[in-house]
């Protein structure tokens, strides 16, 4: 009989990954090849961002993967000049909210954006992001 082996993909998120592993470990997947994103459940139409592997509406498991396309709108962001535990050594960078309509996503402006050039309403796209030390994350870049 073999064992069971545990399946770690979601260590490779972000700058400092907490959690080794989740019911959305395909996201991984999606990222290496170059698309972000979210789920639908089936049963109710809700859609999540951060993705979820059960609908927190109708509690339904029938959930599917739709990826992150077109642009959105910049709902807000703000600039952090401290920073949790792991990310220090990014400070100052600037978290967003991006609104696509029926979904919205939480996540970084790219860094080399100037934030004169930011305005509340302007189009961003959501893009995948490959860190120096490998590990994948996901920015936002004006349209």
């Amino acid at each position: 009989m073999s064992e069971k082996k545990e399946d770690v993909r979601f260590e490779k998120f972000g700058t400092v990954s907490f959690t080794r592993t989740t019911r959305v470990n395909n996201f991984i997947d999606h990222l290496e090849n170059d698309k972000v994103m979210y789920t639908h459940c089936k049963t109710c139409g809700a859609k999540f961002f951060p993705p979820r592997a059960d609908c927190a509406g109708c509690l339904s498991s029938d959930m599917e993967w739709c990826e992150v396309s077109g642009t959105g709108k910049l709902v807000s962001y703000s600039q952090l000049q401290y920073a949790p535990v792991g990310f220090e050594a990014d400070v100052p960078y600037s978290i967003a909210l991006l609104d696509y309509g029926e979904y919205q996503v939480f996540g970084r402006l790219t860094g080399d954006l100037d934030l004169a050039d930011v305005k509340i309403g302007m189009p961003m796209t959501t893009v995948v992001n490959e860190l120096s030390n490998g590990q994948l994350n996901f920015i936002f870049k004006k349209a």
